[in-house]
């Protein structure tokens, strides 16, 4: 089968993972990258023997490029995936699918509109060894009904990090450490257990006041429509980036994950169910190691012709439960969903 031709867009610290992943993989050829900054292009064109563009609307008139992966600021997700879809080009695109919910459903709605292209939203960690086996124990119910679960994540961002034009701006990264770092975990909460019913929240800057507009620190209590809970904490102010810990509790056991190491507690023993996986991406290591699943999994999807399961209505949820956040943050009240997530 021939393989795909891909584009990047946005040559910057994310790009390294899906340009690594994507000359790894022999199902597809990188053809082109594309950035405003022409000498970081350039650079990195040399680096990966591609073409090189400023503009992506140049590079989406080409004929040979089946798939387009979006790696730019938050606030350009939307737009660059519209044009894409439009095009006829297959997207994939870094979380989140944009900076606000009316950008998002711009997004779905050209999804929706051009089926003859795919769209997937990245969120890595479902790929990881000790997620699918979450995820198992979750539906199988080997351990009973689930309970209740906790999601940590205390990491740190300094005042270095937002020296950008877009971060720490709520018009362009559309949040802080809820919609930036810890949506991974949410997205994760949200995946094992089931369709959210209810969420309350709160956020607040509480390190970084008068360096952004947006928050460093968020908690969070989730209610499922099968009747789980789930509570959530983030920080970027905790001065160095700890292992994310989630931990699920059900009737008949526990499973507590830190970092790549889960734990299944049953009956008073401790059984180690996955250990941490060699990151061999060369990138930073909170990004976790399965980007080159995923990407895998999107073109694998695409050359089969079957639909991608972390698709735009997917890839909405987590992102949905941030917005959501903010204004229940804001309004100091529960928000409660009365339809589901837009299903196209």
């Amino acid at each position: 089968m021939k393989p795909l031709g891909v584009a990047v867009i946005g040559c910057g610290a994310i790009s390294g993972v899906h340009l690594k992943a994507i000359s790894a993989n022999p199902s597809a050829q990188l053809l082109a990258v594309v950035d405003i900054d022409a000498a970081l292009a350039e650079k990195t064109a040399q680096q990966y023997g591609s073409s090189y563009y400023t503009d992506h609307h140049e590079m989406l008139k080409r004929d040979d490029i089946d798939v387009v992966h979006i790696c730019t600021g938050h606030y350009l997700h939307a737009p660059m995936a519209v044009d894409a879809l439009r095009a006829g080009k297959h997207v994939l695109t870094e979380k989140p699918m944009a900076e606000n919910k009316a950008a998002a459903q711009t997004i779905l709605d050209a999804a929706e509109a051009h089926p003859d292209v795919q769209l997937g939203v990245i969120f890595q960690n479902r790929y990881n060894p000790a997620s699918v086996i979450m995820k198992k124990y979750a539906e199988s119910e080997e351990l009973g009904k689930l309970i209740c679960m906790k999601g940590l994540v205390t990491w740190f961002r300094g005042a270095g990090y937002y020296a950008t034009e877009w971060k720490g701006k709520w018009a362009t990264e559309g949040g802080g450490v809820l919609i930036n770092q810890a949506i991974h975990t949410l997205d994760l909460l949200s995946w094992l257990g089931g369709e959210v019913a209810s969420v309350k929240g709160t956020i607040s800057t509480d390190s970084l006041e008068g360096v952004i507009e947006v928050e460093d620190t968020a908690h969070a209590h989730l209610v499922f429509e099968n009747g789980t809970t789930a509570i959530f904490y983030a920080t970027n102010a905790y001065r160095t980036n700890s292992p994310v810990e989630v931990e699920m509790i059900f009737e008949k056991g526990k499973l507590y994950l830190r970092g790549d190491i889960l734990v299944l507690e049953q009956n008073g023993a401790q059984t180690v169910l996955s250990e941490p996986v060699v990151n061999d991406l060369g990138e930073k290591s909170y990004w976790g190691v399965s980007h080159g699943a995923q990407i895998a999994d999107f073109y694998d999807h695409i050359q089969a012709g079957k639909p991608f399961w972390l698709n735009g209505p997917e890839g909405y949820k987590a992102f949905r439960l941030v917005m959501d956040i903010y204004e229940s943050s804001r309004k100091g009240e529960r928000i409660v969903y009365q339809e589901a997530v837009p299903a196209k």
